[in-house]
């Protein structure tokens, strides 16, 4: 065998005929999945696994196959999404440790628990835990939004706050706003849907509704903050890639009182005018070193959707290098 070429030999314990026949998937289909994805060969006779392939790449899988092992044997289903986030944890040879089990912050809503999904969304929401103001930076899929929308819901249900604001800048890609019915707002409010989807799930339709109504939860184009002063609310500003210098400031100034910020952007996807600078970018070099301000940066390995996602992010990242 050449030598950049390594096998590894594992034993699956316990030795449970329905433990392995849920971890292998129909037709061996979850081992298929490891085989594409880490570029190894895997024989698998009763508890017993062969790995075979380069060196690195085999570590890497047997990792892999160890954690889906110790998952299934504690009862969890493997969907593909739990698969994808087990291979996503284990592309690099030495994870965090309980890297696909963290707890450190589950959030509680009155639909549903959330779990952190790997260190970067634990770290995340251990900023969101400690800090007022809260930036996360990354790809789509990260579960940015996701999760700041979970953190407010908790907050509100604590009554921690007494409202949410939801705010957008009305920059889009490639569109213009003006061709769409409606004042600002209502210009605004479908790009929101992300962020409505998850309070849906979270909440429910029905209370969501109520809490529009009530204006506990509030639409705010980024244009109709000026001027105010947002007292004991959590606010979450999406896209922030898309804010100029001087909007960014004048968010920033917007905090009063009892009040959290979540500020999420993705700095490869900006839709600003080319000589207009983002006002993200330009924040985290003005807020670098500064106390009491958390920023998680999130990267490929973090995205939860499609795995494909994952591929065309690191795709684009190496074309724009």
């Amino acid at each position: 065998m050449p030598k950049d070429l390594s096998s590894a030999n594992l034993e699956l314990n316990p030795n449970d005929a329905n433990v392995l026949i849920r971890f292998v998937g129909e037709l061996n289909g979850n081992l298929k999945l490891l085989e594409k994805t880490f570029k190894v060969k895997i024989f698998q006779n009763g508890n017993k696994i062969v790995i075979s392939g380069d060196e690195e790449d085999t570590k890497k899988a047997s990792n892999a196959i160890k954690d889906l092992y110790e998952l299934t044997s504690k009862g969890v289903e493997l969907s593909k999404k739990k698969i994808q986030m087990v291979i996503n944890n284990n592309e690099d040879l030495n994870p965090p440790s309980s890297s696909i089990d963290i707890n450190e912050n589950i959030i509680k809503t009155p639909k549903k628990n959330i779990k952190p999904r790997g260190k970067n969304q634990n770290n995340y929401l251990g900023n969101m835990n400690q800090f007022e103001i809260n930036f996360g930076v990354g790809p789509a899929g990260t579960g940015k939004t996701y999760l700041a929308v979970a953190k407010a819901v908790e907050k509100l249900v604590n009554e921690d706050v007494r409202k949410i604001v939801l705010i957008r800048p009305a920059v889009e890609a490639g569109e213009k706003l003006g061709f769409l019915p409606g004042d600002l707002s209502q210009k605004v409010d479908p790009y929101l849907r992300p962020l409505y989807d998850a309070l849906y799930e979270m909440l429910g339709f029905e209370q969501v509704v109520r809490l529009l109504e009530k204006e506990i939860l509030e639409v705010a184009p980024l244009a109709y903050l000026r001027g105010r002063t947002l007292n004991n609310a959590f606010i979450i500003m999406d896209e922030s890639q898309n804010t100029s210098v001087d909007q960014m400031k004048m968010f920033l100034t917007r905090m009063g009182f009892g009040s959290y910020a979540v500020i999420n952007g993705d700095m490869t996807q900006t839709d600003l005018p080319k000589n207009i600078d983002s006002g993200l970018a330009h924040a985290l070099k003005v807020l670098d070193g500064l106390e009491d301000i958390g920023v998680t940066i999130f990267n490929s390995k973090d995205v939860v959707r499609h795995p494909l996602v994952k591929k065309i992010v690191d795709a684009y990242e190496k074309f724009d290098q």
